[in-house]
C-alpha cells in the first residue's frame, strides 16, 4: 500500500512541475525528458523505500 502512496505523490509532484514548465513556456521536448527522468527517479526511490528487508541468515 505504501508503494501506491509513493507513486501517487510522485505523480502529483510531477504534474505540478510539468504544469509549471508549461506556464514558463519551456520547450515540449525538455518537459518530456525532465518528466521521464523525474518519474524514473521517483519509482526507484519508491521501490527502495518500500522494499521488504531480506531476513538475515
Amino acid at each position: 500500500m505504501s508503494f501506491g502512496i509513493y507513486i501517487a505523490g510522485i505523480v502529483l509532484v510531477l504534474g505540478g512541475l510539468i504544469y509549471g514548465a508549461a506556464i514558463l513556456h519551456a520547450p515540449l521536448p525538455w518537459i518530456v525528458v525532465g518528466a521521464l527522468v523525474l518519474l524514473g527517479i521517483g519509482v526507484l526511490t519508491a521501490v527502495k523505500a518500500t522494499r521488504q528487508k531480506d531476513p538475515a541468515g
